[in-house]
C-alpha cells in the first residue's frame, strides 16, 4: 500500500468519516471563533482531508525565511494525495534535505518517483530508506520493480491506451464492467448536482453509471444507474454480474454506525469497512440479499469476481487468515444455491501486500492488481492461470498496461488472433483526473513506424550518453522511455496518425525536445532527430526559455508557459546548488520606463510560479530589461509584424552560480 494515499473504495478498502464534526461542521466551527493562524488554518483543513485548500496556506508558510519542516511534509503529502505527483516530487525533494527529515519521507519520495517514471533516481532513494530504515525486504522488492520497469518501458508491449475521454473527468471513474450491451462503472457524481457528499473528503459519494461502447470500445453518452442500489450515504460500487444479467454483485461501504472510532488530531472518526451486496431480479424488480460472509465490525469485503461456470466466487478482503493487508479468497456455490465457506486463494497470488479488484475473463485467465509483487509502482495489474487455491506464478503485464500510477479492474472484452480489446483503470499521469477509465487494444499486424535520434551536447556536439529520453501523446502521457545509448542514439516505435513530443533530459545539462506528428508516414517509414542538450556549467552563460512568451501587456504566467517552467523547475531540482538570474523582455512597443517595470514584474513572476513549484527564493534572482535587448530588428518606430514583437517578449536564465 503506497502509505501517503488514503482512498475509500481502491488503497484503504475502508470508508473514513468523522464522528463528531463533519468537515462542514468543522469550517463553521472555526468561522464562530477567533480566526487561527495561518499554520493551525492548513492542519485544520489537513486534518479534513481538504488538501487542495491546505496547499495554499502550506505554500505561503513554506515561503518563508525559515520554513518548518512539517509544512514542507505536510505539503508534499497533499499533493500526493492529489495526484500531482509532480508537484510532490519538488517538495519531497526539498524535505529530505533536512537532517531531522525521518527515513518514512525517503520512502514516500521514491513511491513518488515511481509514479513520475524515475526508476533510476527512485532506485537510489529506496537504498537510501533501506540504510536508515533496515526495511531491506520491502526494498528488495520495489528495486527489484525498478529495475524491471526500466527494461519494460524500454521496450513496451503492443497495447495501445486510449483515454476514455467522453466519460472522464476530472474526479474518479473505474470499474468498467459489460452488461448487455452497456458498459457499467463506477464514478463519483457530479458536485454540482449532487447534494450527498462524502463526509470524508468533501465530494460527492461513488455511484454507479453506464455508458454506451462503439465498435472500438470508446465509451459515450454517460448516465447515472437508475436502481435503488444507486442511493444512499454511502459509497456504491464497483459492479459485476453474472452472464445473464439477472444477478449482480455490488462492493459498497456499510451505511449503519458501526465501526472502528479514531482520534487524530483532536477529531474522532469512524471506519465504515467494505460489505458486498448480491442482487437478484425477481417478480420485476431486484431483491437484495447481503453476502452471508460480511463482517463490517471487523473487516471489508468486496470486489468480486464469477469463474466462467459461476460456480466459484472470488472476492478481496482483509479477513483474518491472510497473507497481508487484502487478499483474494474464494467461495465455492453449493448444491442448495449457497456459497460456501470462505477460502484463501493462496499465497502464489496473494502477497503481504494488498490485492484487488480481481477479474476472470472468458478463458479462464484471472487479472488481478497488487502493490505487493515488483511492479511499476502503485497498484499494478498482474494475470494467472489456474482457480480457487491453485495458481500459476502470476505475471505482470508490463508497460503500458501498467504504469508508474495505479492500474486496476483489467477486464478483457474480445480477443481474436488480429486483436484483444478491453479496459482498465487507472490514475497515471496524462489522465483527466484522479481515477480515469482507459480502453486498451493490442493489434497483432501493425504499422512499424520509426523515430530514430540522437541526443547531443550543444556546445561541443558530441555524443550523450544515458541521456532519459521519453516519448509523450496526448500532452504529458508518456508512452516510452530509455536511455540514450553510447552513441547518444535512441529509438521508438510509433503509431500512425497520432502527434508526438520526444523529451531528452540529463543532469548538468538544460533539456531538449522536439514536436513529432506520424499523419503522412507510411509503413516503415523513419523520423530522424537530434536534441541538443545545453550544458549548465557555465557561469554567466544566458540560456532561453523556448517557447515561453507573454500576452501583450501582461505579466501573468500563462498556462502554456506554466508547462514549458517545469522543465526550469526539474533542473533546479536536480541541481539543488544551481543558481540563476531569471530576464524578463519586452518588444518596443510602450514606453521605455514602463517597460522596464514590466519586465521586473513578469521575471517576478517566473520566480513566483518556480517558488510555488518547491524551488527555494534565495536561489533566483529576478531581474528586468525591458527593451533594451531586442533579438530583431523591431526597436522603436519600426513596423513589424505581432510574430516578430512576440519574439521579443521572452524569459531567459542566467547561471550566476553552480
Amino acid at each position: 500500500m503506497l502509505t501517503y494515499k488514503l482512498s475509500a473504495m481502491k488503497l484503504r478498502f475502508q470508508y473514513i468519516i468523522p464522528l463528531l464534526l463533519t468537515p462542514f461542521l468543522l469550517c463553521n466551527t472555526l468561522n464562530a471563533q477567533e480566526q487561527p493562524g495561518l499554520r493551525e488554518r492548513a492542519d485544520q483543513l489537513y486534518t479534513a482531508y481538504k488538501y487542495a485548500q491546505a496547499v495554499p496556506i502550506y505554500l505561503k508558510l513554506a515561503d518563508s525565511k525559515k520554513p518548518q519542516l512539517k509544512d514542507l511534509e505536510k505539503l508534499a503529502n497533499s499533493y500526493a494525495m492529489m495526484n500531482d505527483y509532480e508537484a510532490a516530487e519538488n517538495w519531497y525533494a526539498r524535505v529530505i534535505q533536512y537532517s531531522e527529515s525521518k527515513a518514512e519521507n525517503l520512502m514516500h519520495y521514491g513511491q513518488v518517483l515511481q509514479s513520475n517514471t524515475k526508476y533510476g533516481k527512485a532506485k537510489e532513494i529506496f537504498m537510501r530508506y533501506a540504510q536508515q530504515s533496515g526495511d531491506s525486504k520491502r526494498v528488495a522488492n520495489w528495486i527489484a520493480g525498478c529495475d524491471s520497469s526500466l527494461v519494460w518501458m524500454a521496450n513496451p508491449t503492443g497495447h495501445k491506451i486510449t483515454n476514455a475521454s467522453l466519460i472522464n473527468t476530472a474526479v474518479s471513474e473505474f470499474g468498467a464492467f459489460p452488461i448487455g450491451n452497456k458498459i457499467f462503472y463506477t464514478a463519483e457524481q457530479d458536485s454540482i448536482t449532487s447534494k450527498k457528499l462524502s463526509g470524508r473528503t468533501g465530494k460527492p459519494y461513488l455511484r454507479i453509471f453506464t455508458a454506451n461502447p462503439d465498435a472500438s470500445q470508446s465509451l459515450s453518452l454517460p448516465l447515472l444507474n437508475q436502481e435503488a442500489y444507486n442511493t444512499g450515504d454511502y459509497h456504491v460500487g464497483p459492479i459485476i454480474s453474472n452472464k445473464a444479467g439477472d444477478m449482480r454483485f455490488i462492493t459498497r461501504t456499510y451505511g449503519g454506525k458501526n465501526g472502528e472510532v479514531d482520534k487524530e488530531n483532536k477529531i474522532k472518526y469512524i471506519t465504515h469497512n467494505l460489505e458486498l451486496i448480491i442482487y437478484t431480479s425477481a417478480n420485476g424488480g431486484r431483491v437484495a440479499t447481503p453476502f452471508p460472509y460480511n463482517n463490517v465490525k471487523e473487516y471489508s469485503v468486496g470486489h468480486a469476481a464469477l469463474s466462467v461456470d459461476e460456480k466459484t466466487l472470488y472476492f478481496v478482503s482483509d479477513m483474518p487468515g491472510g497473507s497481508g493487508g487484502t487478499d483474494l479468497w474464494y467461495c465455492e456455490l453449493q448444491v442448495d444455491g449457497k456459497w460456501g465457506t470462505p477460502q484463501n486463494a493462496g499465497s502464489i497470488i496473494n502477497s503481504p501486500g494488498n490485492e484487488m479488484f480481481p477479474g476472470i475473463d472468458k478463458d479462464g485467465a484471472l487479472y488481478y492488481s497488487t502493490n505487493g509483487l515488483p511492479g511499476m509502482g502503485g497498484l499494478d495489474i498482474f494475470s494467472a492461470k489456474g482457480s480457487k487455491a491453485n495458481w500459476s506464478k502470476p505475471i505482470n503485464l508490463r508497460y503500458p498496461l501498467n504504469s508508474g500510477g495505479d492500474d486496476f479492474a483489467l477486464i478483457n472484452i474480445e480477443t481474436t488472433a488480429d486483436n484483444a480489446t478491453g479496459y482498465l483503470s487507472s490514475n497515471r499521469s496524462g489522465g483527466k483526473g484522479s481515477d480515469d477509465i482507459y480502453s486498451f487494444s493490442n493489434m497483432r499486424k501493425k504499422l512499424i513506424l520509426v523515430l530514430k535520434g540522437n541526443v547531443i551536447n550543444k556546445r561541443t556536439e558530441k555524443p550523450l550518453t544515458d541521456a532519459i529520453v521519453s516519448l509523450y501523446t496526448n500532452g504529458r502521457q508518456i508512452v516510452g522511455k530509455q536511455n540514450s545509448n553510447k552513441d547518444g542514439a535512441f529509438l521508438f516505435e510509433l503509431a500512425p496518425n497520432t502527434d508526438y513530443t520526444v523529451l531528452a533530459q540529463k543532469e548538468t545539462f538544460y533539456s531538449d525536445s522536439a514536436q513529432i506528428v506520424s499523419t503522412s508516414l507510411k509503413n516503415q517509414d523513419t523520423i530522424k532527430v537530434t536534441l541538443a542538450l545545453e550544458p549548465l556549467l557555465e557561469i554567466g552563460k544566458s540560456i532561453l526559455i523556448k517557447n515561453i512568451h507573454y500576452d501583450f501587456d501582461k505579466d501573468n504566467i500563462r498556462k502554456d508557459a506554466a508547462r514549458i517552467l517545469d522543465e526550469l523547475v526539474r533542473v533546479m531540482r536536480d541541481n539543488p546548488t544551481l543558481e540563476i538570474e531569471l530576464g524578463s523582455h519586452t518588444d518596443s512597443r510602450g514606453p521605455d520606463a514602463y517597460n522596464l517595470d514590466l519586465s521586473t514584474r513578469r521575471a517576478r513572476s517566473v520566480v513566483n510560479y518556480l517558488v510555488s513549484r518547491g524551488i527555494e527564493r534565495s536561489r533566483m534572482k529576478a531581474k528586468g530589461y525591458g527593451e533594451t535587448q531586442l533579438v530583431n530588428r523591431c526597436s522603436n518606430g519600426v513596423q513589424c509584424s505581432p510574430a516578430e514583437h512576440q519574439a521579443n517578449r521572452r524569459t531567459e536564465f542566467k547561471i550566476t552560480k553552480y
